[in-house]
């Protein structure tokens, strides 16, 4: 399983410069560049490795320039690009096309005569980068590339003097030691025949790469690499040649042979498992669909819990986030339930449980060492959504009885009251804020302003939390526990919820009880009352909500975060930082909400042939912006260009959610909506 493109999109420079790839290895390193070669963020680079799994992310190998020589002549196959704007060598146009083969991004160039094929992939579980490189053609060519390294943090660029580096050469290993650095970078590398890579030391800086994208960002946007060695070895045909790129002690722990198999050998057992838990036939589900269960699997890396080595959770996004609780929890059935990984939905779900304090999980990790932070009103309900999913898709009544306490623990924290004002109040909605937080999903903030506070009572906090109490009455039946307690909470907000509906709109009121009243500014937070196994709305209310949304905020990708028209809305993400925060949650649509509208209409309609509709446009998104794999963010109007990261957790996973509860009889009943009343009196869906 496959995508591609053709020839006529890998020789258009700024096509292929659009278009990003990534590979990671479950610890949250990762490798990531353009199609067409040269750097364009300063995230990219050949070995970005965790040093402090999944974070202490550091760049170590930012290129590898292949030069090719055949007979005479020398063909300089990469691309640079430079503070002047000037891209030299152009390198892209030997470029004839670009697959993602199981998930291995692989260029096919022509040079004199020639076709050689470049793959790159990363050891799962391990700060290693593989390239490997095979020529067809009648005789032999010579191979040389000039690594380019560093040794920073992953968010700051290198300028000026730059580290030190103390390499050498020894054994047919070129190793480089960055002055005062944790760990250093080895280089590798052979071809199938057992011939060596020879490398030779280099140490010369290179000054004034251009970064694009940075520049668009209104960030810093020029950064220097240092040469710190050559390797050559002859390619013959049917020969391959392997480079291992590896952190410190991995450099010896990974072996060359068998790389490359072991990299397919995983992406097959994906489908597999995927195969095995949803009875589908690979081979006649669309190749979108295929993809994205291997995209889903780059989120996935290792959390220690406080007090022990495993653990599991879900980078939010590449190549600048790390994990975050709501991004996480949101993510989890989609990337793990219906791709069949119990097991490792079971283990995120208990390492985040190791996290909990006074009724919350964390809103994120920092990037180095440091407290999590738990300003987040929203995540811990996520988490007992993703708790009641995980039950749903595999009965697990060890799971049940072990989690279920910390779900009691949960709800008594929320109606007693936790920090930062978090609570239930006495009318069963949940009520969220403080002066310069912003609690919810929708969290810019320029300096110490939340440019989307939302304080007061958000309408998507209460849903969650209907949703969350009914979930609970139910799994105290089952726990043959009392649920009597949480059915009147259910009806109290069940009651009080009639307060966000507005009829003049034929939606939800965004925010009750703010500093300033009530928020009536459509935005599609109204759209989980709907989504949600359990709806506090009248069917009535529902058809009205889903019916708003698709006229005012619905995009080919995604749901705006506020309607055209409404006070404060930005139709364009783009600018500086500060013009960004403001767009961010003010109008940009957003994959992930997709999900939840295609789940709202199929709870009401059970439309298979409409969600495959609403779900097809993002799924071509696949072929564009972070290829293989779907970004965060779009414009609010047309042409709706993605932006944000190009690899987002929660986009894949509620497009590849959606898709398998509208188009998967076997498994709708795990998700949809209850089909007739039940303990807390909901509303039958159909």
């Amino acid at each position: 399983m496959h995508l591609h493109l053709p020839t006529r999109i890998c020789q258009d420079l700024d096509a292929v410069l659009r278009r990003e790839w990534l590979v990671t290895n479950g610890l949250g390193g990762f490798a990531s560049g353009t199609i067409a070669g040269p750097l364009t963020r300063r995230y990219h680079g050949l070995l970005v490795a965790a040093l402090r799994p999944p974070t202490g992310r550091t760049l170590l190998a930012a290129r590898f320039d292949e030069a090719l020589t055949v007979g005479d002549d020398e063909h300089l196959i990469y691309t640079s690009l430079w503070r002047d704007g000037v891209a030299d060598p152009a390198g892209w146009r030997y470029l004839r096309r670009f697959d993602l083969m199981d998930g291995i991004p692989t260029w096919t160039y022509e040079v004199a005569g020639r076709v050689l094929v470049k793959q790159v992939w990363m050891e799962h579980g391990r700060n290693v980068t593989f390239l490997r490189y095979e020529v067809h053609g009648a005789g032999p060519v010579e191979l040389e590339g000039r690594l380019l390294a560093n040794y920073r943090d992953y968010h700051y660029l290198t300028t000026g003097a730059g580290p030190g580096f103390q390499i050498h050469v020894q054994d047919g290993r070129l190793t480089v030691r960055p002055e005062g650095a944790r760990t250093s970078l080895h280089a590798r590398g052979a071809a199938a025949d057992g011939a060596a890579v020879q490398w030779r030391v280099d140490h010369t800086w290179y000054r004034g790469f251009l970064l694009p994208i940075e520049r668009d960002r209104g960030f810093d946007h020029v950064e220097d690499h240092c040469s710190v060695g050559l390797g050559r070895i002859t390619l013959r045909p049917g020969r391959p040649v392997t480079i291992a790129l590896a952190a410190g002690d991995e450099a010896a722990a990974v072996p060359l042979t068998g790389a490359l198999e072991r990299a397919r050998e995983r992406a097959g057992a994906r489908i597999t498992e995927w195969a095995r838990a949803t009875h589908v036939d690979p081979q006649h589900t669309p190749a979108p669909v295929r993809r994205l269960v291997l995209a889903a699997d780059q989120f996935i890396a290792v959390r220690p819990l406080p007090d022990a080595p495993g653990g599991h959770t879900v980078i939010a996004g590449y190549p600048w986030f790390t994990d975050w609780g709501r991004d996480t929890m949101i993510a989890l059935p989609g990337l793990t339930l219906c791709t069949g990984r119990y097991e490792l939905a079971r283990e995120i779900l208990r390492t985040w449980a190791g996290y909990v304090e006074q009724g919350l999980i964390p809103n994120r990790f920092p990037d180095g060492p440091g407290r999590p932070e738990y300003h987040t009103a929203d995540a811990t309900l996520w988490y007992l959504w993703a708790i009641d999913q995980y039950f749903r898709a595999t009965a697990d009544m060890a799971v049940l009885r072990e989690l279920f306490p910390l779900m009691r623990e949960i709800v008594n924290w929320y109606r007693r009251g936790t920090v930062h004002q978090i609570r239930v109040g006495d009318d069963g909605l949940v009520v969220a804020g403080e002066p310069g937080l912003n609690l919810t999903w929708m969290d810019a903030k320029i300096g110490d302003r939340a440019v989307t506070p939302r304080t007061g009572k958000p309408v998507e906090l209460s849903a969650l939390w209907y949703d969350a109490v009914c979930n609970l009455a139910r799994l105290a039946e089952l726990m043959e526990q009392s649920s009597d307690e949480y059915v009147r909470l259910a009806q109290r907000t069940r009651a009080s919820f009639t307060r966000f509906w507005n009829p003049r709109r034929h939606a939800c009121l965004d925010v009750l009880d703010g500093p300033h009243g009530d928020d009536a500014r459509l935005r599609p937070n109204q759209i989980l009352a709907v989504a949600l196994s359990h709806s506090p709305l009248t069917r009535e209310q529902r058809e009205q909500v889903v019916q708003t949304c698709e006229r005012r905020l619905l995009t080919w990708f995604g749901l705006r975060s506020l309607a055209p028209g409404e006070p404060g809305y930005r139709g364009h993400y783009r600018g500086g930082p500060v013009e960004r925060d403001e767009a961010y949650h003010q109008g940009t649509a957003w994959g992930w909400l997709l999900g939840f509208f295609v789940q709202a209409h199929w709870n009401l309609h059970r439309d298979a042939r409409r969600a495959r509709l609403l779900l097809e446009p993002l799924l071509g998104q696949l072929w564009t912006y972070g290829f293989g794999s779907l970004g965060e963010i779009f414009d609010a109007e047309e042409p709706f260009a993605p932006n944000g990261c190009p690899a987002q957790a929660w986009t894949v996973a509620e497009a590849l959610r959606a898709w398998h509860v509208t188009q998967l009889p076997t498994l709708r009943h795990r998700h949809a909506a209850p089909a007739e009343a039940d303990v807390c009196g909901d509303v039958p869906a159909d």
